[in-house]
C-alpha cells in the first residue's frame, strides 16, 4: 500500500518538523510506502524560487526525503495524470488538480494533506 505527500507535508517531513502533522497522518505514513508526485517537487520549486518559507530546493528536499525515509517520486504514466486532473473541477490550482489526480490515478491511493479543500473533494485524503 502506497500513500502521497502533498507539498507542505513533503517540506515538513524535510525540515524534521513533525509537530506540525497530525497525529493520524503520521500514523497512516508509519504504515506505507511513501510517494510523491513529480508536481510536489515542482512547487516546491516554485515556493523555493520565491522565497516562500522553503530553505532548500526541490532536488535537496527530494535527496533528503529518499535519503531519510525512503520516499520515493512517483513514475506514474504522466498523461494518464493529466486525463485524471482533466476530471478534477473543484479546483483552479493546477498543483493541487495534479497531486490529487496523481493518487487517485495510481490505485486511489492514500494522500496525506492538511489542506481543507483536498479533504473535502478526496474521499482518500487523511489529516
Amino acid at each position: 500500500m502506497s500513500a502521497y505527500l502533498d507539498t507542505h507535508v513533503a517540506v515538513r517531513l524535510a525540515n524534521g518538523d513533525l509537530r506540525l502533522i497530525s497525529p493520524s497522518a503520521l500514523e497512516a505514513m508509519s504504515k506505507t510506502d511513501l510517494l510523491i508526485s513529480p508536481m510536489v517537487l515542482l512547487e516546491i520549486e516554485y515556493l523555493f524560487e520565491l522565497k516562500k518559507k522553503i530553505k532548500l530546493s526541490a532536488e535537496d528536499i527530494r535527496r533528503k526525503l529518499e535519503f531519510e525515509l525512503g520516499v520515493r517520486v512517483c513514475d506514474f504514466s504522466f498523461p494518464e495524470i493529466v486525463k485524471v486532473a482533466s476530471r478534477e473541477k473543484w479546483t483552479r490550482d493546477p498543483f493541487d488538480r495534479l497531486i490529487v489526480a496523481h493518487a487517485k490515478a495510481n490505485g486511489i491511493s492514500t494522500l496525506i494533506s492538511e489542506d481543507r479543500k483536498i479533504r473535502e473533494n478526496y474521499p482518500r485524503t487523511v489529516w
